[in-house]
């Protein structure tokens, strides 16, 4: 994962793992670092005081809102996506919904359908969900 710009720093280690073939049904929160290869069907967000990071691998699927720090995100989500600090969209992402960050890289190869929406450093998730 590369990253450029000050800001609080991605997550490196994962904490937990939703593997291939797991379906989760419902809302979900983590701290530290998720790393998703299944489906979830539900929102999924960060809880804590530390920022915390979201991988999509390939062939993860997210039906539902999206609300870390920093997301990485090579599968498809179909939802809104909020990241307080870094989005990353790999070539193979698919997004379906508006998709709010500080800072963005996005590879060749990246769909997204919605708007992109940058957020200055006065704006926190809460107050970007509030505008939706």
């Amino acid at each position: 994962m590369s990253w450029f710009g000050r800001g609080s720093r991605p997550q490196s280690r994962i904490d937990s793992l939703i593997g291939l073939g797991t379906r989760i049904e419902g809302d979900l929160t983590f701290t530290g670092g998720l790393r998703v290869d299944g489906e979830v069907n539900g929102n999924v967000r960060e809880t804590g005081d530390k920022p915390s990071t979201l991988v999509l691998s390939e062939r993860a699927r997210i039906t539902g809102a999206i609300e870390v720090a920093h997301v990485v995100i090579n599968g498809t989500v179909n939802g809104p996506v909020t990241a307080s600090e870094y989005v990353e969209l790999q070539s193979k992402s698919r997004v379906t919904g508006d998709v709010s960050y500080k800072r963005l890289e996005m590879h060749l190869g990246a769909v997204v359908e919605g708007k992109l929406v940058p957020r200055d450093d006065a704006a926190t998730i809460s107050e970007v969900v509030a505008e939706s």
